[in-house]
């Protein structure tokens, strides 16, 4: 029941996190700010947490020795959601301080959040609110 409940906790964290990203990168843009650490901190702790929910997500099904198929769903959505919100980040990385953007990270950021919404949505009691 642990795990269910860090799981369940965490999903609020990333969707905090996930609004925040979003929120400054648009920012970012809007302003035509430039590029600077606190963007790659939130994108790369945001990308972190989804990762963090996966892991406890698997120890669940692998401690309750069950398995349903819309669980299948949940995972593969949830999976693309941490691959979109890790891709940006790496990318930025690699990249030349001078050509860092912010719209990167908000679109990543509102597909992420999208698919966590929708990985959420196939489970039976797919309340994002009071579940």
């Amino acid at each position: 029941m642990f795990l269910l409940h860090t799981h369940s906790g965490l999903r609020y964290v990333v969707f905090l996190l996930g609004i925040a990203v979003v929120w400054y990168a648009l920012r970012g843009v809007i302003a035509k700010a430039a590029y600077d650490d606190r963007m790659r901190i939130l994108g790369g702790l945001f990308a972190v947490l989804i990762h963090l929910n996966i892991v406890v997500g698997l120890a669940i099904i692998v401690f309750s020795q069950s398995f349903e198929p819309y669980l299948g769903v949940h995972i593969v959505t949830m999976v693309f959601a941490a691959a979109v919100a890790h891709i940006v980040p790496a990318v930025m990385k690699r990249r030349p301080m001078e050509d860092r953007t912010y719209l990167p990270h908000a679109v990543a950021g509102v597909i992420a959040l999208a698919l966590v919404v929708a990985g959420i949505l196939v489970l039976p009691a797919g309340r994002i609110i009071g579940s």
